[in-house]
């Protein structure tokens, strides 16, 4: 059986890997190459840095993968603080790895109609473009709803470290915050038809407290987590 602490620092080298290739993937390639109201100029970004694409790719399904790994060790570092709380916070995290897995697929559907196969030669260039374009946007669309799903677990697993002291108070409350920030970022999309001119406000309202909370949360998870654990004993013969 897997021990408390084991599982801890599990799901904090997790995280310090999510962490990494979660930027590289965003930030570098996604925001680097795509260009929202340009498809020319986004197929032409993407032709000339394929290979930094498929990297792009290639992450989002290594965070896919690790996310799964995080939910499953979050649940054995939380359960003995109350295994009804922890399931439900894996579960949102596994609904939102989902959504990921989902919005992986829109954006290998996108470097596919940018490939140059033959049976898509029967579409005009501009239209394969355009058509990349959306699957990129349908990647965004997808991972936004997934992301409510996240910010609903973090809001879980905060509350549980509120309510029972498993971890430091002001982390849960941090925690708490930023899940409730992906959530209304998530509904101010859908409902703010002007929401671009909220954008750096609402960006800014999620990204410092998940910075704050899940870079602690990852660093107790690697450094404390799990650590006064009393091991359990063999039962005697």
């Amino acid at each position: 059986m897997t021990s408390r602490r084991r599982a801890a620092q599990i799901a904090g080298a997790s995280y310090v890997a999510l962490f990494v290739l979660g930027i590289f993937a965003n930030f570098v390639v996604r925001e680097g190459l795509v260009e929202s109201d340009d498809p020319a100029a986004t197929a032409a970004n993407i032709a000339e840095s394929q290979g930094l694409f498929r990297l792009g790719l290639v992450s989002f399904i290594v965070i896919f993968a690790l996310d799964v790994v995080v939910a499953w060790a979050l649940y054995i570092v939380f359960r003995d603080n109350g295994r009804d709380w922890s399931l439900l916070a894996a579960w949102f995290r596994i609904v939102y790895t989902v959504f990921l897995g989902v919005a992986a697929v829109f954006m290998f559907q996108a470097l596919h109609l940018l490939s140059g196969v033959e049976f898509l030669s029967v579409f005009p260039e501009e239209q394969l473009q355009a058509q990349a374009l959306v699957a990129l946007e349908l990647f965004n669309s997808t991972w936004l709803i997934g992301l409510a799903a996240f910010g609903l677990h973090l809001l879980v697993l905060g509350l549980l470290i509120v309510k029972t002291d498993a971890a430091p108070r002001l982390l849960g409350f941090v925690m708490v915050v930023a899940g409730a920030a992906y959530v209304v970022d998530t509904l101010a999309n859908a409902m703010l038809s002007n929401y671009a001119d909220f954008e750096n406000l609402f960006l800014m309202m999620v990204a410092i407290p998940s910075v704050i909370g899940e870079g602690w949360f990852g660093l107790w998870l690697l450094l404390r987590a799990g650590k006064n654990e009393v091991p359990l004993l063999e039962p005697a013969e």
